[in-house]
């Protein structure tokens, strides 16, 4: 072989050599910009974690602790997966938190580490999600619906209206002498402070903790009237027939 043809050779190894380098770092390249790509979507999507949680502690009377603001992503680096901090998925601003407590990932891979991040980032959005499910549902009787909750509640102070009516017959000097005071008063009174019980109580604990600001309070007003305006007064009557039956 001449020199010239072994000349060419070494030319064309070493373009070989030229070409696979500068391919190894279009790939090193776009696998940074990916990583980079996904720290970005990562920290918009703990940011907007961090949102909601302020909103469901403002609406349920605990507001979270504020969170710092978020700072331009780095590439991630390795993680130790043994509870110290470092690694892509570390919590900021957090100390003694590392990115895997529990030792979950115990390579060094920031493609791995980044994709239990979001692993880690998809089960904190299924939690959130069950948590405002529940905080749209009322504290009374949840699982049913707002007439049907609205009758019970109205129905039970109405019950314990007529309860109260019969304390008072009981104590009455004149229980069956006719329309005296105490059965003015509880034929009256008694299934107004009724009305005005279940009022409270729905008010106070049949309105789910997070409900929109237009959303009607489902107390039904002229329901709850009705029904404590019939219920305690015909329960008043049948004591009273009792009464007059066992005397």
């Amino acid at each position: 072989m001449s020199g010239f043809d072994e000349y060419a050779a070494l030319i064309r190894e070493l373009s070989t050599r030229q070409r696979g380098g500068e391919r190894a770092i279009a790939a090193e390249a776009e696998r940074r910009r990916g990583l980079q790509s996904g720290m970005d979507t990562l920290g918009r999507r703990l940011a907007a974690q961090g949102g909601h949680l302020d909103r469901l502690g403002e609406a349920i009377g605990t507001p979270m602790a504020s969170v710092p603001e978020a700072q331009p992503a780095a590439p991630p680096g390795p993680g130790t997966g043994d509870g110290a901090i470092g690694g892509g998925a570390a919590a900021p601003g957090r100390s003694g938190v590392g990115a895997y407590p529990d030792g979950s990932v115990p390579t060094g891979d920031p493609a791995a580490e980044l994709a239990v991040a979001g692993r880690l980032a998809d089960e904190a959005d299924r939690h959130g999600q069950e948590t405002e499910a529940l905080a749209r549902r009322p504290v009374l009787l949840p699982t049913w619906s707002a007439p049907a909750r609205a009758v019970a509640v109205y129905a039970g102070c109405a019950l314990v209206g007529s309860l109260f009516m019969l304390i008072a017959l009981v104590g009455s000097p004149l229980p069956v002498s006719g329309m005296d005071l105490v059965a003015a008063l509880s034929c009256a009174g008694v299934p107004l402070m009724s009305f005005l019980a279940g009022q409270f109580v729905l008010a106070r604990w049949g309105r789910p903790v997070l409900a929109d600001a237009e959303a009607p309070a489902g107390r039904y007003v002229p329901l709850g009237f009705v029904i404590c305006a019939l219920v305690s007064p015909s329960l008043f009557c049948l004591y009273l027939i009792l009464f007059r039956l066992l005397r």
